[in-house]
């Protein structure tokens, strides 16, 4: 490696602009409070403008659309009397919290651990970037696992095969957060939280089509696992042709003694792994076997394993839940990991107690959701949104690029996903539903620009600890390092995925189980 160290020039317009949004992002509030603040403004909005009329036609009512008053008794006393309720049967709530148990379990015995590095072990140099962008993208079944496991692993494995650890950050990087709405084929954890806010926007619209809407967790499946292959054909020639040439003139400065070495697989894990997997195959085989009768409990009355009213369809995050506890428990028994059944309780209660930031914040997301639904603000801004996009003619492919690019202006600000999605959706999805277009193909827009734009957004809280991964390798690296390394992800990212999705769009096909273009859904 040369000396001349590209992390020590003057910081260029990009990181003086980014470093900018990163200190007015950081005088936003938590977005727990912001909801508290949310909902204070929609009571006093809805305060305000309850005494006006407007000429808008309510379709659930067919008279004019009224705000309702949330300051009133009535309503105070109503939404006191629904505060449990409405927190209890928040639909991201459980279905989140039930899937991180199992989750929770297979990455507390090792199994997640020690799977990823069996398959990074066994990778030949010349597959070795999208191999790993690849295992970055199969991570996000364990939610937050590919941020602490993948990326560093990512810079050890770049490292011992002679090619420069930050470009393994770089791509592990992409493929774990940039690639955050791909899957390669297995659901994760952000399918079923992502419909769960889908389906309490939807049904903040004011057609009565709404009212009884169910998002299947699985709406965008079959989009975000052809999106696997795109992300990591796209990560994999960002990589290797403008990366890596970049980093030749970045000195590795860290101190040798201190970097980490890739840990082969020792013999009880290798043990542990294989009747994990003999495992899977035996639980697969059996569920598969309860599927094949006709008259099979899993199936809807209709007789279709797919239907939305379907059992098995019903049962995704239970499934999830499962199909993790049983390799997870095998595994840590096999490895050594787990002596007891109480070891598995406390794989599920380090799960749970990971969990409380975002109890606390689904608490006021769900008060303000239901507070903005009852004032009828939600459904006057759709009608008004929906009649002025309609009156401006854009193509609907234009709208659905400007929600894209709105998104990813959200995401600089504020990091979590579902945050950004519990406020932009609680606006975009009615609004876009009455323009005719589906929640599933919304969500769908919105997973593209949030994904894109999570590489380059310095509040997404694991991206101080990526610039610390960087630093073991690069002393002067900072927050202006990684943008520079990643903004060519985002850009190219958010271009090829969006031209991804229109062309889905245009050739009808799938987005997802249970998924529609339109709304109302057309008949096929």
């Amino acid at each position: 490696m040369t000396t001349q160290a590209t992390s020590n020039a003057p910081p260029g317009a990009l990181a003086r602009v980014l470093n900018a949004i990163e200190r007015v992002g950081n005088k936003l509030p938590d977005p727990a409070i912001l909801f508290a603040l949310l909902l204070a403004v929609v009571a006093l909005a809805s305060w305000a403008m309850s005494s006006m009329q407007f000429s808008e036609i309510d379709p659930r009512t067919s008279k004019a659309l009224e705000i309702k008053n949330l300051l009133s008794g009535a309503a105070l006393t109503a939404f006191a009397a629904n505060l449990v309720g409405t927190f209890v049967n928040f639909p991201p709530l459980g279905v989140v919290l039930v899937a991180m148990l199992g989750l929770g379990v297979a990455e507390y015995t090792g199994f997640i651990n020690a799977g990823l590095r069996s398959i990074l072990a066994v990778t030949p140099a010349r597959l070795l970037t999208p191999v790993l962008i690849a295992v970055g993208i199969l991570s996000h079944v364990a939610v937050d696992a590919g941020y602490v496991l993948v990326i560093p692993l990512g810079a050890v494995i770049f490292y011992a095969a002679g090619r420069h650890p930050l470009a393994g950050i770089a791509a592990a990087f992409a493929g774990v957060s940039g690639g955050f709405s791909a899957t390669f084929f297995i659901p994760s954890s952000l399918d079923p939280l992502l419909a769960g806010l889908t389906q309490a926007s939807a049904r903040l619209s004011a057609d009565p089509a709404a009212a009884q809407i169910v998002i299947n967790p699985l709406n965008n499946f079959y989009f975000t696992s052809a999106s696997a292959i795109l992300i990591v054909l796209v990560g994999w020639a960002i990589t290797d042709l403008l990366i890596e040439p970049r980093l030749k003139q970045t000195q590795i400065d860290g101190d040798p003694a201190e970097l980490p070495k890739m840990e082969a697989l020792s013999a009880v894990e290798k043990k542990g792994l294989l009747l994990a997997a003999v495992s899977i195959l035996v639980a697969g085989a059996l569920f598969a076997l309860t599927l094949l009768p006709g008259d099979s409990p899993w199936r809807a009355a209709s007789g279709e394993l797919a239907a939305s009213s379907a059992p098995l369809m019903k049962s995704i995050v239970a499934l999830i839940f499962v199909f993790f506890l049983i390799p997870g428990v095998v595994y840590g028994y096999a490895a050594g990991s787990v002596k007891n059944s109480g070891d598995v309780i406390k794989g599920m209660s380090k799960a749970m107690s990971g969990m409380g930031y975002y109890i606390v914040m689904a608490f006021f997301c769900a008060q303000f959701i239901y507070a903005f639904g009852q004032s009828n603000l939600g459904a006057l801004l759709a009608i008004k949104g929906a009649s002025w996009l309609k009156e401006m003619h854009f193509p609907m492919g234009a709208t659905l690029i400007g929600m894209i690019m709105l998104t990813g202006l959200v995401n600089l600000l504020i990091g979590s996903a579902s945050a950004k999605w519990a406020l932009i959706g609680a606006i975009m999805v009615p609004m876009l539903m009455e323009l005719g277009l589906s929640p599933d193909f919304i969500q769908a827009a919105y997973r593209v620009g949030d994904s894109s734009t999570n590489i380059i957004t310095p509040l997404m809280p694991y991206f101080p600890l990526i610039v610390v991964f960087c630093q073991k390798y690069v002393k002067s690296s900072g927050i202006g390092t990684l943008l520079a390394l990643m903004l060519p992800y985002s850009i190219l990212l958010m271009f090829s995925w969006t031209l991804f999705l229109l062309g889905f769009w245009a050739l009808d096909i799938p987005l997802g189980i249970g998924a529609s273009y339109t709304f109302p859904a057309l008949a096929k």
